[in-house]
Parts: structure tokens; sequence; C-alpha cells
């Protein structure tokens, strides 16, 4: 199979070579805006070709993997349906689902059957295709949101790569996958971002991060994050995060009460609750390179 790779960062990369290495593609051409990261790819072994242009990459791959940030998904997407082959397979890795899936219903027309849309829950703490590894999968959830009018042979075939590059396939649907992840992903990077920005605003600032620690640290790591990766990912998901950072918005007054009216018991009650909860919850690995990434192409994304 000729694999067709739309935004090759750290996620586009490792889907390539992860693939490769489970048998299932024989050639992989790329395009990225990102001509150096292109070129890195190439010297990295990672891809086989690179297009200048996203109908060139298209045109005649049998199966295309769209990796670019998520604004940049209806461009991909248009291209493949005015350049792309009637029979190849069209497949993405975004963060975000219904967005994604409405462009595709209004791009694809007749090749909507064979659209699987997906989103692979790893990235690493590292961004760029030089980056990329094999193995940045196994282990990890492989979320498809199929359509009604997603072919099941198309759907079964995506699937079985995935799981053969070790992935766990789970299927949602694109609004259960959009309100869950903006809880679990999108929220915590809005997060990380504010308290950094409260630092970088505090004259203090730069005493105080030399003072954090480990603690600092980990919640924090995700705030270096590609800002525009990040911006379009919460725009594109902003009614399930608007409703997450409201509760979260609840949560942080229920402490500031506690705190100003030195409520230990209420305190007690949260931290308590919140332990319990983290501690009996079995996570994938509990290190950095399980969640986020660091940066990203014009054209790729990371996480």
């Amino acid at each position: 199979m000729k694999l067709a790779v739309i935004g090759c960062g750290l996620l586009g990369g490792s889907t390539a070579a992860a693939w490769r290495a489970c048998g299932s593609v024989q050639e992989v051409i790329a395009f990225d805006p990102d001509r150096a990261g292109l070129q890195r790819a190439l010297d990295c072994g990672i891809v086989d070709s690179v297009a200048d242009s996203l109908q060139q990459a298209v045109a005649a791959a049998d199966c295309i993997v769209l990796a670019p940030p998520v604004g940049a998904m209806d461009a991909a997407l248009q291209a493949c349906a005015r350049y792309g082959r009637l029979d190849a397979i069209i497949t993405d890795v975004g963060s975000t689902k219904e967005g994604i899936v409405r462009s595709a219903r209004a791009a694809l027309g007749d090749s909507l059957a064979r659209f699987v849309p997906a989103h692979p829950i790893a990235g690493g703490a590292l961004p760029g295709v030089e980056h990329a590894s094999a193995g940045l999968f196994s282990g990890r959830w492989l979320i498809t949101t199929p359509l009604p009018q997603t072919d099941p042979q198309v759907l079964r075939q995506v699937e079985a790569i995935w799981a053969a590059c070790g992935a766990r396939v789970e299927r949602m649907d694109p609004a259960e996958h959009d309100r869950l992840f903006a809880t679990v992903s999108h929220l915590p990077h809005l997060l990380a971002y504010a308290l950094v920005h409260q630092i970088a605003g505090d004259a203090d600032g730069s005493r105080m991060l030399q003072f954090a620690g480990a603690g600092f640290r980990d919640f924090t790591r995700i705030a270096a994050s590609e800002p525009t990766l990040w911006r379009d990912i919460a725009l594109a998901n902003r009614t399930a995060l608007a409703q997450a950072l409201s509760t979260y918005r609840d949560e942080v007054t229920a402490l500031l009460t506690a705190v100003e009216q030195g409520n230990a018991a209420a305190l007690d009650r949260i931290f308590s609750l919140s332990s319990q909860v983290r501690r009996r919850q079995p996570f994938d690995a509990d290190t950095p390179a399980a969640h986020g990434a660091t940066g990203a192409s014009p054209m790729s994304r990371t996480s």
C-alpha cells in the first residue's frame, strides 16, 4: 500500500513509521509546508519521497492519513476530494472529531464512505518528525468515530492496522469523543497555559520559576506545546471546552471560598476525594511521553 501523510510532524511521522513497521505500507509520500521538516523526514528514513503540493501527495495514494493541525483539515479534506483516487482510504489523527466530521461531510461527497475519523491518544515530549517513533502507539488508545456512511470493511481495515501497531481500539460517537477529551486533554492544556501566563505577568515571575519544583514542572510541561496547534483545538472544540471550563471554574470558586474562610473540612473533602480517585485510576504510563507534546510544524500535529 502506498501511504500519503499530510502533515509530517511527530504524529504524522510516527504514523508512517508504525504503519510501515507492522507491514501495512510499502511506500510513504509526505507533504507539509515545512520543507525543512520534510527533509528531516527523508533523512530519518520515515518517508520515501516528498510532494510539492497536497494535490501531488494524495493523487496516487492508496491511503491518506491527515495529520495537520485541526485548522488545516478543511483544505486537506478538499484536496482529497478533488485529487485523491476514488478508491483511496482516508483517515485522520485529529484531536477533535465533530468539526472534522462536518468538514468531511461537506468536502468528500461519495468518498465519505471511505473516510475513517480517528484519534490516537499518544504524543511525545519533543516535537518534530526527527523524534517520530514506530512504537509511539503501543499500548495507547486509538479512538475511531465512524459515521453511518462509513464502509464497514474500510473501518475494519483501518482499525486492524492500528491494532497491528499495538494500539487499543475503541469506537465512540464524535460528540462523545469531543466531550470526554475536552475535560481530560484540552482543559489541562488550557490550565497549564493559564498558570504559566499568570506567572509570566507577575513581577516576581522569574524568581518563582527559579524555585519551581517537580509538581510545577509536571503540571505545566504541556504549556510548552505549540500555541497555534492548541489554539485551533480550543476553537474547534469550543462548545464542550467552554462547558468543561465552566465546571472547573465552579471547583476553583469552591476552593477559593474554603481557603478564604479557613475551612479545613471543605479542603479535606475535596483533597481526599481527588486523591482517592487519582490513586485508583490506572493510566497507561504516568510519564511525560504518554501525553501531549511541545511543538509542531505549520501543518503537522503532535498530540
